[in-house]
């Protein structure tokens, strides 16, 4: 016997076959606004990438015309040293490019190739300035705070903050002792973020066979390469200009401990901003690489 259904189990029915298609037609929505957000989010960042690219390509395009405006008598009797750890650089950024142009990487280097393309132009800025072209630099010097790296710093360890406020506070063109005490912290803070980020027995467990200095620890190069490591980013290139840019760093330091020896006043305040945001924007990429 056929079974009879009421018009009110029919109205029911049909609430319920409307209901489930209001759902689904609401989790499509959902679904659709989802992906709509994620790729409007992907191509604001995809500008944003391409924006701070030419910028910084144009940086470097620049200050590499201005470096080569410079006397050749100075370029190549003052700070020799330093001189070539900025070429040596520049070079290591350029096979940088060539890898990323010729094999692109995953997006997630996107940041860190932002980065060594800012660390390619503040060298290069920097050096123009210690030369005695005041006209390098197309931005104004920025305040001798900043506070994401401040809180970077404060992230591995409060003391790295405070080293760095000091370190700040002594960049003075009137104080005679600018030059050891800023160099002093900074040096120690780049020290102090590799050896708290890339313990040496988390660095021997992943790297055995890494390259050790005549005390038997890990080198700065090989806690970088574990550093990146950790981070997904196990490309040559990328760990060769890291190390390269940390030497730079290290090199200026030389030159600014030299050119202040016994006296205040070697370096104007525009100098000694730009040296400062070389700097700080060098610690700045290096936290960003411990993640």
């Amino acid at each position: 016997m056929a079974r009879r259904y009421s018009a009110s189990h029919i109205r029911q029915a049909r609430q319920k076959q409307k209901q489930a298609i209001d759902k689904y037609n609401r989790e499509v929505r959902r679904h659709n606004q989802g992906i709509k957000n994620s790729v409007d989010k992907y191509n604001r960042e995809v500008r944003a990438h391409n924006a701070r690219v030419r910028a910084n390509l144009q940086r470097i395009k620049s200050e590499l015309a201005r470096l080569s405006r410079q006397s050749p008598a100075v370029t190549k009797t003052r700070y020799f040293a330093y001189r070539a750890s900025v070429e040596t650089l520049h070079d290591s950024y350029t096979r940088l490019e060539r890898r990323a142009e010729s094999h692109p990487f995953d997006p997630h280097y996107n940041r860190v190739l932002d980065l060594s393309e800012r660390e390619t132009a503040n060298s290069l800025e920097v050096t123009n300035r210690i030369l005695g072209d005041q006209s390098a630099g197309d931005t104004p010097g920025e305040e001798l705070e900043n506070a994401a790296l401040r809180d970077g710093l404060r992230r591995i360890s409060p003391d790295l903050d405070d080293r760095w406020k000091g370190a700040v506070f002594a960049l003075d063109p009137r104080n005679p002792d600018a030059a050891r005490h800023f160099c002093t912290s900074a040096r120690e803070i780049i020290a102090q973020i590799l050896e708290t980020k890339a313990p040496d027995t988390d660095v021997f467990s992943l790297l055995p066979t890494c390259e050790t200095t005549d005390r038997g620890i890990p080198t700065r190069r090989a806690r970088i390469k574990y550093l990146l490591h950790l981070q997904g980013m196990t490309e040559d290139t990328l760990e060769e200009f890291v190390e390269n840019d940390m030497e730079n760093i290290v090199q200026l330091f030389r030159v600014f401990n030299d050119g202040t020896h016994g006296s205040a006043g070697t370096f104007d305040s525009s100098q000694l901003n730009s040296i400062k945001k070389r700097v700080e924007d060098g610690i700045m990429f290096l936290t960003d690489i411990t993640g």
